[in-house]
């Protein structure tokens, strides 16, 4: 895949009980993109992004907006220098609740 990076991302606002990571997730396989989404205790998400430049951009822009219940305040990102090679895109279910 040319230029394959990896773009970790930190999504704050209303996100959470508004089906964020499951629509995430269908952004994701549809650009392509590989990683996964989680919800953070501090009531923020975090998505890891690994593909191509162009599809990765697609997906951040996808984040400022989410789905139709969310209210995103502020979408953080930070370029990750070691790629992981993931397989698939995932939801991880977070044990902090």
């Amino acid at each position: 895949m040319p230029n394959k990076e990896q773009i970790k991302v930190i999504i704050k606002g209303r996100v959470q009980g508004v089906f964020y990571r499951a629509h995430t997730k269908t952004t994701a396989d549809i650009l392509g993109i590989k990683g996964y989404v989680q919800n953070l205790a501090n009531g923020s998400v975090e998505a890891l992004f690994e593909g191509d430049q162009k599809s990765i951009a697609k997906m951040i822009d996808w984040c400022w907006k989410g789905p139709e219940l969310s209210r995103v305040e502020n979408v953080l990102t930070q370029n990750v220098k070691a790629l992981t090679n993931f397989k698939t895109f995932e939801i991880k279910y977070s044990n902090f609740l």
